[in-house]
């Protein structure tokens, strides 16, 4: 009988832990799969989107050939459907505190169109200008070469890619360039001022829409080639006061470098290539209107003319104006507190507005229109020098390898935790090009780099000589955002997010956390380099 009870005990203790087992089992087996759905979902965000793709180009010594140019210009402007009411006027979307929409649509939901540039939740309440991709196409005659410029905060290098391998073969393009004006004021594109810092806000049809609008825009462009001439003119001091620098040591790149294509047939205006560094978040932060900034407004008085009421200033150029920005880390932007006098009234413009945006461009315009009355140097056929090379740039940033991990930041990696992007020299003649995969701090670009006491470092300048510097030719542009955002790029000496910090400050300045790291700079400074030396 003791037998037969201890068995039964012993049974029921075995069952029991049987089930406690169990119990416990099927938890851990859903923690397994969930942490491997996990990292699957993870590693699929940042797979290489173009495996083996490389953007290598080396196109030298050239005879000279007559030069042709077309131009394009094709909206990219989103659908706004729906407008919502923003009670307490912080520029968020916050329906707990009371924000409500309206459903334009029909469709019983709020589809919000989040503007890029500032902060998270910040969805578009309407358009107040249209967006673009414009493009200019110049050729010598064997080598054709696209610039593409999209009115958007950046755009990242696998969504170039995409675009390359859209763009029909039969349209002879050797190597496509697309660089962003980095408007604060229009759609997200890069993913990271969605609804949270967690939920990425491009929209994937509205990404499609834009490439294929690409595709039209050089289509275009290469459709309108005409025999051309290039009017090279300069103004270095014309717009300095319409640039602040928020961060020292104050460099700036705010010397406008111009180019009109004319046609050597009939005489007319082509377009015009106008380069400058600026932020263009000359609206700021409570803007909630669809825009390009400033540039709109740039573009509109080159091609159309500077009116003062119903008079005419100075006439425009015609053709198609095309806006490239420059060096504007660092950080280069029309400052709420940086007043924009009216060239006309002299009203003095302090508060973000469009009226603030609109004298910065018509001041931009006259400058512009002035200098290209008495170009510095004409060209009608030249050789086009070119080399292009893929580079990985490590991801040191905490936060970026969190975005790309967790989708926000729509790119993928080549190799671990590196970012395959691209930098690309060439030279036209006179004129040379340098293209920046991101935000350069003028000081790499004109110099002097600093090297203030505090850098985390403790070394002296390391990108030297400055980009400039290098540069062949008279007359020499550097494209920002080109092919590639990246975020900013500074010097090594001059990194600052450990104390003490530099330039007496109390805390770390802006930048290094929207940097991908330290060594950016460098990477990008040896790399040009070398190809410069090969141009």
């Amino acid at each position: 009988m003791i037998m037969k009870m201890f068995n039964a005990k012993s049974c029921i203790k075995t069952t029991n832990n049987i089930k406690m087992k169990k119990f416990f089992k099927i938890p851990g087996i859903v923690l397994i799969v969930l942490i491997g759905g996990l990292t699957i979902w993870m590693y699929s965000n940042m797979k290489n989107r173009h495996p083996g793709y490389k953007a290598d180009l080396k196109i030298t010594g050239n005879t000279p050939g007559k030069l042709m140019a077309g131009f394009a210009a094709v909206t990219i402007t989103p659908e706004v459907p729906d407008r919502w009411e923003d009670k307490d006027g912080n520029a968020k979307y916050e329906p707990k505190k009371g924000d409500t929409f309206t459903d334009g649509n029909g469709n019983g939901k709020f589809d919000p169109v989040w503007i890029a540039g500032f902060s998270n939740s910040k969805p578009a309440n309407g358009i107040h200008d249209d967006t673009w991709a414009r493009t200019l196409i110049i050729d010598d005659g064997k080598t054709r070469l696209a610039i593409v410029v999209l009115d958007a905060i950046g755009f990242m290098n696998d969504d170039v890619v995409d675009v390359r391998k859209m763009i029909p073969s039969e349209l002879g393009i050797t190597y496509t360039i697309i660089t962003s004006t980095h408007t604060h004021e229009g759609p997200d594109l890069l993913g990271l001022w969605g609804k949270t810092p967690l939920k990425s806000g491009v929209n994937p049809e509205y990404l499609k829409f834009v490439k294929s609008r690409i595709v039209q825009s050089v289509t275009e462009a290469a459709g309108k080639l005409r025999p051309a001439e290039l009017q090279i003119s300069e103004d270095m001091t014309g717009a300095a006061a319409l640039v602040k620098d928020t961060r020292k040591p104050e460099v700036f790149d705010s010397g406008l470098r111009l180019i009109k294509a004319v046609d050597t047939e009939t005489g007319k205006t082509l377009g015009s290539l106008l380069s400058w560094g600026n932020h263009p978040e000359t609206l700021w932060s409570k803007n909630l209107l669809v825009s390009s900034d400033y540039p709109h407004f740039f573009r509109e008085y080159v091609e159309k003319g500077v009116y003062h009421g119903d008079s005419l200033v100075k006439s425009g150029t015609g053709g198609t104006a095309v806006f490239v920005n420059g060096a504007l880390g660092g950080l280069m932007c029309t400052h709420p507190s940086l007043a924009v006098v009216h060239p006309f009234t002299g009203e003095e413009l302090k508060e973000p507005s469009y009226e603030k945006a609109d004298a910065e461009g018509k001041i931009l315009a006259l400058a512009t229109l002035t200098a290209m009355e008495n170009p510095v140097e004409v060209i009608d056929s030249a050789a086009i020098s070119l080399v292009v090379k893929t580079v990985p740039l490590k991801i040191d940033n905490t936060l970026f390898k969190l975005g790309a991990a967790l989708g926000v930041m729509k790119r993928g990696t080549a190799g671990w935790m590196n970012m395959r992007s691209e930098l690309a020299v060439a030279q036209i003649g006179p004129v040379s090009f340098v293209t920046i995969p991101g935000e350069i701090y003028p000081e790499l670009v004109n110099g002097p780099v600093d090297a203030p006491e505090g850098n985390d470092f403790g070394i002296q300048p390391v990108e030297v000589p400055v980009i400039r510097d290098m540069m062949p030719g008279k007359y020499k542009f550097v494209f920002g955002l080109a092919n590639d955002e990246v975020g900013y790029i500074l010097p090594k000496s001059q990194w600052d997010i450990k104390a003490p910090y530099t330039y007496g400050r109390e805390d770390s300045p802006y930048g290094e956390e929207n940097s991908l790291g330290p060594e950016t700079a460098g990477v990008i400074h040896r790399n040009l380099q070398e190809m410069l030396r090969e141009l």
